[in-house]
């Protein structure tokens, strides 16, 4: 049976909104953004740095111990760390290409275009100083970053279970601390 207001629209008008909802809900309406582990124009492998070599995350991230974001390692960085593994053919053999990559981003003087995993909406304010300052552990937050090849995003970073874990950790639940 049709509702009567349904009476009043034109006959198509009903396949666009059942054609929208299903394009919304095949789109991934529901889809959350613990999903999110976009492909990177080089594949870092966190498990092989931060995992099997042991690379602390401020050693790469080093903004995030005094500043609001935790930045991205400088192509400086990386040159220096693989300069001397690449003169003295120690590189892998699996890792060649992607160092490669970062070579030629080194050399064109280009930074990596790398695609951000953590998105926070434009009313939110976070300090990842604040954070580190307050012993939080990066995978508090990040999981487990030093077994992902590709890093993904795994807690949904909603109000929610932001809330509740200022709650655990006896932290201030002040909107204006999140909200600037």
């Amino acid at each position: 049976m049709i509702p009567r207001y349904a009476e009043r629209l034109l006959p198509g008008t009903w396949c666009v909104v059942v054609c929208c909802v299903v394009a919304f809900a095949a789109l991934g309406c529901g889809k959350s953004p613990v999903e999110n582990a976009p492909v990177q124009p080089v594949a870092f492998s966190h498990k092989v740095h931060a995992g099997a070599n042991g690379l602390d995350c401020q050693f790469c991230h080093a903004y995030a111990r005094r500043s609001p974001v935790a930045g991205i390692p400088s192509l400086q960085r990386c040159h220096g760390c693989h300069r001397p593994m690449i003169a003295a053919k120690t590189e892998a053999t699996a890792t060649k290409a992607e160092v490669q990559k970062v070579m030629d981003f080194v050399e064109k003087k280009e930074p990596i275009p790398w695609v951000r995993v953590y998105i926070l909406p434009d009313h939110v304010y976070f300090s990842h100083r604040v954070h580190v300052q307050a012993e939080v552990r990066c995978q508090t937050c990040h999981g487990q970053v030093e077994t992902m090849e590709r890093v993904s995003q795994v807690a949904p970073l909603t109000m929610g279970w932001c809330v509740d874990c200022h709650r655990e950790q006896n932290a201030s639940r002040d909107c204006l601390v999140c909200h600037k």
